[in-house]
């Protein structure tokens, strides 16, 4: 009967444990869904319950110092590296939605919704309108 409840806490504990390594926060590796390649590492933060997601490094060298030249507001000319572009995204069941994402290339700002792919892999899809019209990438966890 001991090694029953014994295992049965062990088991719970092992649960809960695992499910606390399954979370969208951390360092994610940027995919281009179009060419395949890595393009950045984003930092998925939480902020006042809200879900964020900030450039924090950019794998070509060369392209570290370029600006988000298309965008408006207040990251028009910004620098891409430390640009913010995830914003506000609520968890939702196992989703996050209700946010926004911006392709600093283009400029653009969709509609964003996140959800874990596995343990290490993020499917990040940006619509307009409705989520049928829009792209999904898959970013991969970067391990420390």
């Amino acid at each position: 009967m001991k090694k029953s409840i014994v295992f049965g806490l062990v088991l719970c504990f092992l649960m809960i444990f695992n499910a606390q390594g399954q979370t969208v926060l951390g360092k994610w590796k940027t995919i281009d869904d179009e060419t395949g390649q890595a393009k950045s590492i984003v930092e998925i933060y939480e902020k006042s319950g809200k879900i964020y997601g900030k450039i924090i490094d950019i794998i070509n060298s060369q392209k570290r110092k370029d600006l988000c030249l298309k965008c408006s507001g207040e990251d028009k000319n910004a620098p891409i590296l430390g640009l913010i572009i995830i914003k506000g995204l609520v968890k939702d069941g196992d989703e996050y939605n209700d946010g926004k994402i911006l392709d600093p290339l283009k400029g653009e700002e969709y509609k964003c919704f996140i959800t874990l792919d596995g343990k290490d892999k993020l499917k990040v899809r940006g619509f307009i309108g409705v989520s049928l019209f829009g792209r999904t990438q898959y970013w991969t966890r970067v391990k420390n």
